[in-house]
Order: C-alpha cells, then structure tokens, then sequence
C-alpha cells in the first residue's frame, strides 16, 4: 500500500541555515518538499483497489427524500455502490453518538430522509474511477417532498434565542448602568453593522482517503485535528478509539473549516466498508458552500455613548447571528467589547437565528474579525461626535487590566502599538475633515482601527527520542496548515538541545503520535511548541543523566550541572574538551533508554492572567470621486504579540491575515439565493477575494514584548489577529474619503455611488 501509516518525517535537508535559533528567519524546512511536488497531502495519497467517492447534495432548502432512482448511475460502467438514505448501514444513536459542539457536529451520514439545507449530503457514488462517480452522481434522479424553508433573517429574529455558551464564556453579560449611562452622556451614537455569509476556500478542499484493515480503519484526512477525528469517528461507527487512526502531515489551508469532522469523513468510511475497499472522497469546489461550515451572517446594534472629556460613559453590543435549525452555533462578536475599552457601564448579547441552512463553524478570528468590525466603527463615529482624533479617542479610553473579568493582562502593549503605526503611517497630518484630501480624481482617506485576540494555550504531549545516527526525533499529533509548523517545531527543537536544523527529525500530523489540541485558536505555537520546549528538555536531562553514570562515558562521575550540551557534543562546562558526541553515547544504549515523554499544561497561574494580542492597524485609500471605486493604497499593522518565535513565518501570518481583512471589507460575500436557500456563487470565478492587484505594500511593525505567563516560549500566537480590526480601519477610511459611513460588509459601490 502506498499509503504507508509510517509518520512523515520532515528532516531539513541542504539547507544554508545552521542556526535554528527561536526569534530568527529559519527558511520553511519543508520547503523543498512543497515546491518539488513531494509534500502528501490528503488527496496525493494512494491505495491498492483504491475506488472514488462522489456525494450528491440536496436541491432542497426543507423536506424530505421521497425516493431516489440509483437505476442509471448502476448501470453506468465502472460504478461500484450507491449508498442513499434508504440503504446506508444504520449507526449507533443515528450516527451522532458523542456529539459535542462546536468541536463535534450534527452531521447528515443518511439515517433518515430529512433535509434541513440546500448542500446538504444525500447520497454517496462509488465507482472504479473519479470520473465515473461523478458522471453517476449526476444520473440520480431524486424525488422530493418539499417544505417551505425558513431563509428569511428577519422573520426568523422572531425564534431567536441565545446560545448555551459564547467560545467558552456566558452569552450575556451586563456590568453597571449602561442604559443611564447612555443617556446622560454628552456625545452618543447608536447605528446596527452587518457582515455577511461567507464560506471558506482554501486551496485544498476536503478530502478523505478511508481504508479498512478488518475491523481497523485509517484515515488520511485533510483536518487540523487528527486527534478529534478519530474521537469523532469512532463514535459516530460505534467502534473503539485504538482502532481508527487518522494521519495528515500537510494541510493545504484550513482556517477553522477543517477544526471538525464533517458528513464526507463518516461518508468516506461508511462507503468503504460497503464496498470492502479504500475509498477517496474529495469535497468539490462548488460543494465547499455547504456541508462543511461557515461565517454566519451578523447583524450587530452598538450603542456607545462618551462624556465631555471624551471617556466612554456606555457600551452596548447585541448580535443577532444565524444559525442552523439542526444545530445551534454563535458568532460571538460582542466578546471584544467586553474587556477592549474600559468603561464602567456595558452590555453584550448574543442571539441565534434559526434559518434552514448548512450549520456555520469557525472562520479565521471567529467573532473577534466581524465584532471588531462594528466596535471599531462605532467607535469611529463617536470620535468624530466628540470632535477627538480616532487615536487619541481610543488611548483616552485605553484599559490596563481587563474590567469583565477583573484581572491583570499577562502582557499589554497596546500603547506602543498605537505610536508606533501612526508614526510609520504619518498620522499626525491626517486632515481631521471627511472629504477635504483629494488627489486628481481620487477622494482620499485614512482609517484606523484596534486589533485583538485571544492568546489561548491548551496541554499538548510530545516525545523525543535520540537516534544512533545523532539526529533527534521529536513527535507531536500536531498539524502544519501552511503556517510554518514543521519549521517552528523544528527551530524550538534544534535550539533547546543546541543543534543545527539538520539535525531534528521531526514527526507531526498523525494520531498516533501524542496528543497535541486543534490547531487553531492562534494557539499550536504556545500548545505544542511549549510541548516540544519541555520534551527537548527532559531529552537533554536524561542524556546527562546516562553520561555521567555511564563508565564509558569521558563524563563519568561528573556532577549533572557542570555538563552542558553544545554543537553535538555532551561537555564538561569548565573543560569543553571533555565529552562525547551523541552518536558516541547512543551508541552504547539502547533506544528506549534514549527517550522523553513530557505533557505540558498551561499551569497554576494562567487563570490569574487576561491573555490577549494586541496591535493597530492604520489604512489608506483612495475613491474615484465618480465612480466609487476603492483601492487600498498603504497599509500599516502593529503588533504585540510577545515572542516572535520566525520572523519570515510571523511575518508570513500577519500579511496573510490582513489580505483576509481587506478581502472581508471589499470582496468576499456568498449569495444566498431567498427562496431556495442555495449559494448562487458557489464557485472562485464570483465568489470574490482579492488578488495581487487589489492588496498594496504592506508595512509591518512587531513590538517587543515579554510575557512570562504564556509558558517558556514566550508566544502569543498570530494566526488570526491580523484580521481584525481590517475592515473596520477600511470602512473607516472611505468615510473619511467620502464622508459617507458604511455600516455593511463588504462595502460595495453603489454603497457611495
């Protein structure tokens, strides 16, 4: 089988870097790999007698299945099994033993003929060839019974309700006297933000590679989560954990789309069994605006008031967010404002609207990307009531500790963020005025605004082992999502015992490797990588250990602090010409003597501690005063995000996550069709993100910044803070262009016209 289960192993190779040390510009060390068409991802990998899966979605919003005529896909050559709701092996609990939102999901595994949304899984092709299964996918003739659906967002506010929890946290929250606050203020502004549907598109859809071995299953899944995966589908079979494993050493992008095991996952393995081969299912394009997740449309109410100095007197956040009718999931916009400024008086809500369509899930800075977007222009509008500059308003209302929770911030560099971009950015000769730049034909702008997120941290367990050879190989069931994992890893390895790159074989993507979380919430760097940190420790511990106990070893009898690891080479500290290569010492031991297992955990004090990124991002554009055409000129983002572990990868993640906020502000917007619920821009040709053209020179700034509370590495994770607060500096800056306030995403141009 070409799918071999053996772990992948990324060993850097020919690279001109000897130094791994953590802050520096480390080249991906798999690199060479990706660009010589070498890296597997979940799709690449093969199997003997492999057969091709194809799903046939819904062409209903609500209803059921009333029948579905299999006689023409059967009949077409090569095609193996058509498994529909009226065939497919009965699971345990209907196939959702186990399930846990939001990590675990109702999922549509065809155990009944209900439709809840247009997109939604209702039968299964196999056939010999890719080809087939989908020509035959396209000869099922389906017969429905149809329901009226409910896709209006505004009749549905009248089943509203709030979600059991927010990301952790109560859906509401209320401190002081916001409503009178508001009221006696001298400058208030209230207005209602909305951000749209949207679905994710990273270059790899989903895929699933399921194959039997008796009552064993393997999975080569494209997730960023082997361990839930395999608890999840465990579950949904009714089989035990130990006998499904679940590899994945690439990810071709992910952002939260591939944090849950989705319908196709279970479909994959079900059919398998069916068929008694390996099966491939690959999600299509089109089929990525569906049945694995999105950002849910919000409708979000703010309410800010500010005294004659220009403190907030009153906060008032509420988000109406839709939701599916099968399943209850939040976008919780309003958990920003809870702690970001500090005023006494402030309320947040949140509440789901039930409509029939595919259940959303987590998307790139889940509520903080679209909360931040309504908070910062709100806050925008009352700078300008106020008469006070948008930075200085923002450092007038500047909070040092985190007022909802009443705690410290482990780290908080958010002034210096703020100086230190309007400086690059020149904002001090900003033309207070709206409309008063103008250059030709172009109305100019500047904008600003807050970014933030959360710096998360989970337990994560990892392993390290000397090989005979010299070379360390350290294993963690984490995952690479293109954001630099496998050099990351690599470099806190090769810097915590010493050593060049080169020299650490590193083992990451598989669920038999130990536990690590999923690798989202900006939190690999601190879960795994403190893990890693800790393994590497132990390793060198144990090593001096042997030597100095080992009377073969020049080290013998040497006490355990005076030995240091250097270049290679265990040493006497006073006398570096005593010691032993590592070859040396693994040579005459026998491997499972030459190991570390360590499990990290935050530890006691991370609950004393608020823990968040910070940063400010500052925007030009320019609007043709005829046209309304906007273009984003100059971008300036600056960020405290503790220790930066790769400056070429850090910076890699922050451009990225700024592109996404501009795409968030200008382009991405799928469109649901009102009377039958389906995307009617399900395809890259119109759903609209920006390329080369569209996104200018981008000028970064990382502020140093020590935290001591987030584990020994230091980092706070800048997977998603880039995004936020980029739609809001946008808007912000066309109103300052134009003088015209959009308060709905993605801002189009009859919006100004």
């Amino acid at each position: 089988m070409e799918a071999s289960p053996t772990p992948q192993t990324v060993t850097p190779v020919g690279l001109n870097e000897p130094d791994g040390r953590l802050g520096g510009g480390l080249s991906r060390v798999d690199g060479p790999l990706k660009v010589c068409g070498e890296a597997r991802y979940a799709a690449d990998f093969d199997a003997p007698n492999l057969a091709h899966a194809t799903m046939l979605q819904s062409r209903i919003a609500a209803g059921r299945v009333r029948s579905i005529d299999t006689a023409a896909a059967l009949a077409h050559p090569g095609v193996l099994h058509v498994m529909t709701p009226f065939n497919a092996p009965r699971l345990p609990e209907g196939g959702q033993a186990g399930v846990k939102p939001p990590a675990g999901r109702v999922l549509s595994l065809l155990q009944d003929d209900r439709v809840h949304y247009d997109g939604q899984p209702i039968a299964v092709v196999v056939a010999e060839t890719l080809e087939a299964s989908r020509h035959a996918a396209r000869l099922l003739r389906v017969a429905y019974e149809e329901e009226t659906p409910q896709l209006d967002f505004e009749a549905a506010k009248a089943e509203a309700h709030p979600p059991k929890e927010a990301q952790g946290q109560q859906p509401d929250s209320a401190r002081g006297d916001p409503a009178g606050g508001f009221a006696s203020a001298a400058h208030r502004h209230e207005a209602t933000y909305t951000t749209p549907l949207e679905h994710h598109n990273p270059l790899e859809t989903h895929a699933t590679l399921a194959v039997w071995d008796d009552d064993e299953l393997t999975l080569w899944d494209s997730t960023q989560y082997v361990h839930g995966v395999r608890e999840t589908v465990s579950k949904r079979l009714g089989i035990a954990q130990e006998k499904v494993r679940v590899i994945n050493p690439f990810v071709g992008g992910a952002f939260g789309s591939k944090g849950s095991a989705w319908s196709h996952v279970v479909l994959a393995a079900m059919a398998a069994r069916e068929v008694q081969r390996p099966v491939r299912l690959v999600v299509e394009r089109t089929q990525m605006f569906g049945p694995v997740g999105n950002r849910p449309f919000t409708q979000q109410q703010l309410r800010l008031a500010a005294d004659g100095d220009g403190k907030l007197a009153a906060l008032e956040h509420h988000v109406h967010a839709e939701t599916a009718r099968i399943e209850d999931w939040i976008e919780p916009s309003a958990l920003l404002s809870r702690f970001l400024y500090a005023c006494d008086h402030v309320a947040t809500s949140h509440r789901l609207v039930p409509l029939n369509v595919g259940v959303p899930t987590f998307q790139r800075a889940p509520g903080e990307s679209t909360g931040s977007f309504a908070l910062e222009s709100a806050m925008d509008e009352l700078a300008h009531a106020a008469g006070i500059d948008p930075v200085e308003f923002r450092l007038r209302n500047h909070s040092d500790f985190d007022q909802e929770r009443k705690l410290p911030y482990s780290s908080k560099t958010l002034r210096e963020c703020y100086a230190r971009g309007a400086e690059a950015f020149n904002w001090s000769a900003r033309n207070s005025q709206p409309g008063a730049t103008r250059d030709g034909d172009a109305l100019v702008g500047w904008g600003m605004a807050t970014a933030t997120y959360p710096s998360k941290r989970m337990k994560s367990e990892a392993r390290a082992e000397l090989l005979h050879d010299g070379r360390v190989r350290v294993q963690c069931g984490t995952h690479d999502l293109g954001t630099g994992t496998w050099t990351l890893l690599t470099q806190v390895a090769a810097d915590t015992l010493e050593l060049p790159p080169a020299r650490i074989a590193l083992e990451i993507g598989d669920s038999a490797l130990p536990m690590a979380p999923v690798s989202g919430g900006s939190m690999s760097a601190a879960s795994a990588g403190n893990a890693v940190l800790a393994v590497c420790e132990a390793l060198r511990t144990r090593l001096v250990e042997l030597a100095v106990a080992d009377e073969d070893s020049p080290l013998f009898g040497v006490e355990h602090e005076l030995v240091e690891l250097k270049e290679g080479r265990l040493r006497h500290g006073q006398d570096p010409s005593r010691g032993e290569t590592l070859e040396a010492l693994a040579a005459r031991h026998k491997p499972g003597s030459l190991e570390a297992k360590v499990m990290a955990t935050p530890g006691p004090d991370s609950e004393k501690f608020s823990k968040h990124s910070f940063g400010a991002v500052f925007v030009e554009v320019r609007v043709d005063a005829e046209l309304g055409e906007i273009r984003v000129t100059r971008i300036v983002g600056a960020y405290a995000v503790g220790k930066l572990l790769n400056a070429k990868t850090g910076r890699s993640q922050l451009l990225g996550g700024i592109v996404w906020g501009v795409s968030m502000a200008l382009h991405e917007h799928s469109l649901r069709d009102p009377r039958y619920g389906r995307i009617a821009n399900a395809n890259l040709g119109e759903y609209h993100v920006p390329v080369n053209a569209d996104i200018p020179d981008i000028e970064l700034i990382v502020v140093p910044e020590e935290d001591a509370h987030l584990g020994a590495l230091g980092a706070k994770g800048i997977g998603e803070i880039g995004i936020t607060g980029v739609a809001a500096a946008i808007a912000n800056a066309v109103w300052h262009a134009t003088g015209k306030r959009i308060r709905d995403m993605p801002i189009a141009l009859d919006a100004l016209l």
